[in-house]
This record gives C-alpha cells, structure tokens and sequence, in this order.
C-alpha cells in the first residue's frame, strides 16, 4: 500500500476574468489563471529579481463554477487549495504528446477572495452617492511589490 498527498495552497492574483466553458456531456468548466511573485537578491550581480510564476486553475464543481462566474475578475486577490493534475493530450498531426499540469479544484477544496472587489462598498455593492471606497484612496497596499504585472 502507497501512501502520498496531493494537495497545493496558492495566494496569488487573477490574470483575467475567469472562463466558463460548457462540455458536451451538459456541464460547465471553469478555468482561471492565477500569479504568484517571489523576490531574491542576484547571488552574482547583486541586485533584486523579481520572478512572476503563472498557475492554471480549473474545476468542474456546478456550485464553485456559479460563484466564480460573478466573482473571479482580473486583478482580485485570491487564495486557492485543491490538488496538482497533469494532463496529456495530443494534438492533430503531431507526433508528440503535449502535458500541462494544473490545480484540479475539487470537493473539499477551497476558493476565498481576500480582497473587495473594485468599486464596492464591502458588501458587494456599488458605493453610495458615487464616493470613493476606503480602498482606493488608501496608500498602495503592501501586496503591491511593483513588478508590473497589469492588473
């Protein structure tokens, strides 16, 4: 008997709106990609590299593909545990077989945003009176490391 863990924990920011795609057998995927930074000083040159890794997330779950469709917008913030899942494939008139690996989001998974979404009051509505959020007038936040992605 193996014994092993498949299991992946990722706090990173949406690179695009999410994408919902429907399958032939009726139901629908959702599929996001998510970036993660990291920062470490040059051992030869000295100077600091910052390195931006992009993940792809995808899962089949009805309810969390409902939830993402209104939420998971470009830029948010978000944090996401599920499992690690390579995939083969082979395209049409190669000879080679292609892999990508993803997080699989499965039951027992998890998905939470930790930021508001722009131009909200908190509670997911427009502000009032067209004021500002606390937000947006605040200073550049501490996750804000400068490495221009665009979001």
């Amino acid at each position: 008997m193996a014994f092993g863990e498949n299991r992946v924990q990722l706090i990173g920011r949406l690179g695009d709106d999410v994408a919902i795609n429907h399958l032939a057998s009726g139901g629908r995927v959702a599929n996001m990609s998510i970036a993660t930074d990291e920062s470490f000083i040059d051992k030869q040159t000295g100077e600091r590299v910052d390195r931006t890794e992009w993940h792809r997330c995808v899962t089949f779950q009805n309810g969390l593909v409902d939830m993402l469709e209104k939420h998971a917008k470009k830029g948010r913030l978000v944090y996401v545990a599920g499992k690690l899942q390579t995939r083969r494939w082979r395209k049409d008139g190669e000879d080679s077989d292609r892999f990508s690996t993803e997080v699989l989001l499965v039951p027992g998974g998890r998905v939470q945003f930790l930021d508001k979404p722009a131009g909200t009051n908190g509670n997911g509505a427009p502000p009032a009176n067209g004021e500002a959020t606390a937000a947006a007038d605040a200073a550049p936040s501490d996750t804000d490391d400068g490495s221009g992605i665009p979001f």
